[in-house]
């Protein structure tokens, strides 16, 4: 008897029986492995920084390069797992997130990290949009609305996990830049092995066209994109900063020495955005929206308190709350945006705020690098914060607003 697609299996619960993974547990798995894998290098930058006598500009560009990477992704192929099946799609990030680890697992010149990043931000760019629809196909219709929040946890707390586990691995293990890059690939080749056996999830659609992912605004949708795009920018250019700049400042300016540290204080702002993704799905998107922007301004607020200050306390204050911010208007920024489009162009415009977001983590991130060249680590973090928070400042008020015209404007 055929099992319709998004059910699950009946489960064996005979005793002695090992009860296989599921679809819907394999693919998450497989997000998860592949997103922590591009911030997996953060708690490393200063140890090569050392070794191969490069400055913070320099580390600012090698993470934009991810960006670059991601961005291109979601442009060039972001729409082919529609056409193609979910399932070559994954296979091709899982692949080329194998070739960013092998890159970095032999890196030696600056060239090779660049390398490594761009692939791995097109592994992100590939699984950003595959691998949610995947994960949230392959659990059961009545579970559908569960699976998107296990997708969103699989991705940022990937991207939590990162940094973590990089760090322990080079504060306390052998071959400190090169063997957890040999255990990702593992990890990698067993999720490989999953997406193999798993069914698939989206057939191929037989005389598709595979083209790039256009980007647009429709006029219809700008009030809501205008604001929703602020918030995204201001967020995700503090996850850049956090992820590309933090590690150098405790180690320069704090003092820190220890790379486990410097991984966890990283994670801290993923950990803060999944907990608060998961704490506000119930809060109405506008509400959501200027409560996230507000979070976001009063962590940058507590980021510029500790670059003044050198206090390590508010450092890992500002990452909880702005990680919050950053994931309660990130998660309702794309809520916002996908009601307000019409359907058929819905992909387009969420890709549009998608491509947005990150390029706040490649313009602004590389131009802290260059300020840090110019007026040192603490007064370009100073400045940076400063001119963030003001953009958070804005997309709080812009949020606010358009919050209180939609009210304004329902029937008593």
């Amino acid at each position: 008897m055929a099992v319709a697609r998004g059910t699950e299996p009946t489960r064996d619960h005979r005793p002695g029986r090992r009860l296989a993974p599921t679809p819907f547990a394999i693919l998450t798995y497989t997000f998860t492995v592949v997103m922590l894998a591009t911030t997996l290098p953060t708690p490393m930058y200063a140890l090569y920084a050392q070794r191969l006598h490069f400055s913070v500009l320099t580390t600012t560009v090698i993470f934009a390069t991810y960006a670059a990477g991601v961005i291109a992704a979601l442009i060039g192929v972001g729409r082919w797992s529609d056409v193609l099946g979910r399932k070559p799609l994954l296979l091709a990030g899982i692949v080329i997130s194998a070739a960013s680890s092998l890159t970095f697992l032999t890196a030696g010149p600056v060239w090779q990290l660049l390398i490594g990043r761009a692939l791995s931000g097109i592994s992100a760019g590939i699984f950003a949009g595959a691998a949610t629809a995947a994960v949230i196909e392959a659990a059961a219709p009545a579970h559908r609305a569960k699976a998107a929040i296990v997708a969103t946890v699989a991705n940022m707390g990937g991207l939590g996990l990162g940094p973590l586990i990089g760090g322990v691995f080079v504060q306390y293990l052998r071959w400190p830049l090169h063997l957890v890059f040999a255990v990702h690939v593992v990890l990698l080749l067993v999720a490989a092995i999953g997406v193999l056996v798993v069914p698939e999830t989206a057939p191929k659609v037989e005389g598709g066209r595979l083209r790039p992912q256009a980007l647009a605004v429709p006029a219809q949708v700008r009030s809501a994109f205008v604001p929703a795009a602020i918030v995204s920018f201001a967020g995700f250019a503090v996850l850049g900063l956090f992820t590309a700049v933090v590690p150098a400042f405790l180690e320069q300016i704090l003092e820190v020495r220890s790379h486990a540290v410097a991984g966890l204080v990283v994670s801290l702002i993923f950990i803060g955005s999944v907990g608060a993704q998961l704490g506000t799905r119930g809060l109405r998107t506008s509400r959501a929206l200027t409560l996230g922007g507000a979070s976001l301004l009063v962590g940058i607020l507590l980021i510029l308190t500790a670059l003044l200050t050198s206090s390590a306390s508010f450092l890992v204050l500002g990452a909880l709350v702005a990680g919050a911010g950053q994931g309660m208007s990130f998660s309702k920024a794309i809520t916002s945006v996908s009601e307000a489009a019409p359907p058929d162009r819905r992909a387009e415009i969420t890709s549009t705020l998608f491509v947005v977001a990150y390029l706040a983590i490649s313009v602004p991130v590389v131009g802290e690098g260059m300020a840090t060249r110019l007026w040192g680590l603490r007064t370009a973090g100073v400045v940076f914060a400063i001119v963030v928070g003001t953009v958070a400042a804005v997309a709080t008020l812009a949020s606010w607003w358009v919050g209180t015209r939609r009210s304004s404007d329902r029937p008593e």
